[in-house]
C-alpha cells in the first residue's frame, strides 16, 4: 500500500513538472508579446494563477477549520495549518507579482486601491494565523483558536473579489486575451493549482508527522506508544 502511494505521490510530481516544463515554453516561445503592456505582461500568468491558488488555500483553511470545529478531529487541523502556510507563501507571490507589473503599468510599485489593500489585509490576516499556531502549544486549544480565526479570516477572500467589480479601482478586472494567450494561462493555472495542492499534502504530512512525534515525546518511560488517530 505505501509503494502505491509513493508512486502515486511521484507521479503527481512528475505530472506537475512537465506542466511546468510546458507551461515555460509555452510563455517564450508560443505566446504573443501584449502589444501595449509589452513583455512585463507576462507576468501576467504566473500573477492570476497564484491568485486563484491563493483564494483556493485559504478555503481550504476555511474548510479544514469547519471541519475540526464540527468533527473535533485534529487531521483537521494539520490540515488547516498547512493550507494556511500555503495560503502566505502564494499571496506573497500575488503581492510581489501584482508590485512588478504596477510598476510597469502605473509608474508606482504600490496604491491603495480596493483590491489592493485587501489582498494586503488578506496576506496580514494569514501570517498572524500562522504565528497565532506557533504561539499557543497546547493542541486542542491551538486548534480550537485557529479553526475560529481560519473561518472569520475567509472573509476578506470575497471583498478581494468584489472589490474591483465593486469599487472604482485601477487594477483591471478582466483582460482580453488572444486565444494563445487563453491556452498559456490555462496551462498556467493548471500546473499552479497542482503545485499548491502538492505542497499543501506534503506539509500536512509533516505536520502529521510532527503531531506523532509530540505524542512520543509525551509518553511516560515504560509507556507504550500509541499510533491512533489524534
Amino acid at each position: 500500500m505505501k509503494n502505491h502511494a509513493g508512486i502515486a505521490i511521484a507521479g503527481y510530481w512528475l505530472l506537475t513538472g512537465f506542466l511546468f516544463a510546458g507551461a515555460l515554453v509555452m510563455l517564450f516561445f508560443y505566446t504573443p508579446v501584449e502589444s501595449t503592456a509589452g513583455s512585463v505582461q507576462k507576468i501576467f500568468y504566473l500573477h492570476l494563477p497564484v491568485a486563484i491558488s491563493t483564494y483556493a488555500a485559504a478555503l481550504v483553511v476555511c474548510i479544514a477549520s469547519a471541519g475540526f470545529l464540527w468533527q473535533r478531529k485534529m487531521w483537521w487541523d494539520d490540515l488547516a495549518g498547512a493550507a494556511g502556510c500555503v495560503t502566505v507563501l502564494f499571496c506573497s507571490v500575488v503581492l510581489l507579482t501584482g508590485m512588478i507589473w504596477g510598476k510597469s503599468e502605473w509608474g508606482t510599485w504600490w496604491t491603495w486601491s480596493p483590491r489592493l489593500t485587501f489582498s494586503l489585509v488578506l496576506w496580514l490576516l494569514y501570517v498572524v494565523y500562522v504565528i497565532v499556531r506557533s504561539q499557543i502549544k497546547p493542541p486542542m486549544h491551538r486548534a480550537a483558536v485557529s479553526a475560529v480565526y481560519g473561518l472569520v479570516a475567509f472573509l476578506d477572500v470575497p471583498l478581494v473579489y468584489l472589490s474591483v467589480k465593486l469599487m472604482p479601482d485601477i487594477h483591471p478586472s478582466s483582460i482580453a486575451l488572444m486565444p494563445e494567450m487563453k491556452q498559456t494561462l490555462l496551462v498556467w493555472v493548471v500546473f499552479v493549482v497542482m503545485l499548491m495542492g502538492g505542497i499543501i499534502m506534503t506539509r500536512y504530512k509533516m505536520n502529521r508527522r510532527a503531531r506523532e512525534l509530540e505524542k512520543y515525546d509525551e509518553q511516560p518511560t515504560g509507556t507504550p506508544f500509541s499510533t491512533g488517530e489524534a
